[in-house]
């Protein structure tokens, strides 16, 4: 019988040591708020980070932020259409305060997320790994091309959205030699992205079939000459050294893997001084740029096999075994609710 119909859905409950199948009752939507069935969720490593226990997060909860979904219920208010398939950000921003009104919403001081919010608490059913998630008013919500499947338009909602905020960041990049560090989806997906904007693109990583795989999205394997720009998606402060050392006058690096507590790394101010370095980072991103990671991805998609980086689907009973490093060089792994 349909969910919809019983006022019932079924979630994966993270409660520490296990996840539990659950059946639980489908809220009433207030204003502004939607009720996404959620069609295809893919599996973000800061979810094995949270698992592994390298990441705090508050237990119990529904995990789960990339995802793309249908839309069948729709509070007063709310922008979305009955039936559109869309996919949401993983931040939900007041709005209203100071860092909001800057365009800073992504560090709202009243900041919720998606996958990250207590089961016990006023959003239970707030993560992609459930048969339905509630998106709050405040929530951005993207429309998804026909032309994009499922296993690529989910991980648009994080790795995609978040490479478009570190790219901004690193500003124009045409005719630039270009680091990245890590071949996981965010790097290969900057690999992407930064080709694509002209870029002249080498990529590291220790793994050699995935520096191969991401060579298909734009890259080069890495050569260890100077560049003019690094971004960071490995958290590791071994590379992050090493990258230094090949910064160039007016270089500049963004930092988005350092994410868990690690080893400290050194910087010393005369060198950022003298060669004009600009050191920064990014965690999360704001709205714009899940419409960014849309459009890049349906812009791009009979240029690159963007499905090939995402596993079959698992369903929600074998929620444990998705909860595992991707096999192979599968960067994703897919659970279908």
């Amino acid at each position: 019988m349909d969910t919809l119909t019983t006022g019932l859905t079924r979630a994966a409950v993270w409660c520490g040591d296990r996840v539990d199948i659950i059946e639980t009752p489908l809220p009433a939507l207030g204003p502004g708020e939607l009720l996404v069935r959620v069609r295809l969720a893919t599996v973000c490593g800061s979810d094995l980070h949270t698992v592994s226990g390298r990441r705090d997060a508050p237990c119990p909860s529904v995990l789960g932020h990339e995802a793309v979904g249908e839309v069948v219920g729709i509070g007063d208010g709310a922008s979305a259409q009955q039936g559109d398939r869309v996919v949401w950000s993983v931040t939900v921003s007041c709005g209203d305060c100071d860092r909001c009104r800057r365009g800073l919403t992504a560090k709202c001081r009243r900041v919720r997320k998606v996958g990250h919010e207590p089961f016990d608490g006023d959003w239970p059913l707030s993560g992609g790994y459930a048969s339905h998630i509630v998106l709050p008013r405040g929530t951005t919500v993207v429309a998804v091309p026909d032309a994009l499947g499922d296993a690529v338009a989910a991980p648009a909602a994080c790795a995609t959205a978040t490479v478009m905020a570190v790219v901004e960041r690193a500003g124009h990049l045409s005719g630039r030699r270009v680091l990245v560090g890590g071949a996981g989806m965010l790097g290969t997906t900057a690999a992407a992205v930064c080709a694509d904007r002209g870029a002249e693109v080498r990529i590291a990583d220790r793994d050699v079939a995935r520096v191969t795989q991401a060579i298909r999205f734009g890259a080069c394997a890495d050569d260890g000459e100077n560049v003019d720009v690094v971004l960071d998606f490995t958290g590791s402060s071994d590379f992050l050294r090493d990258a230094l050392s090949r910064l160039e006058i007016a270089g500049t690096l963004v930092l988005a893997g350092s994410v868990t507590p690690g080893p400290s790394l050194n910087v010393d101010p005369e060198q950022v001084v003298r060669r004009w370095w600009t050191l920064t980072g990014v965690h999360n991103y704001e709205p714009r740029h899940v419409h960014e990671a849309v459009d890049f991805l349906g812009r791009t998609a009979d240029r690159h096999l963007w499905s090939e980086l995402v596993t079959s689907p698992l369903p929600l009973e074998q929620i444990e075994h998705a909860l595992q490093p991707a096999p192979g060089t599968a960067l994703r792994v897919a659970v279908a609710p």
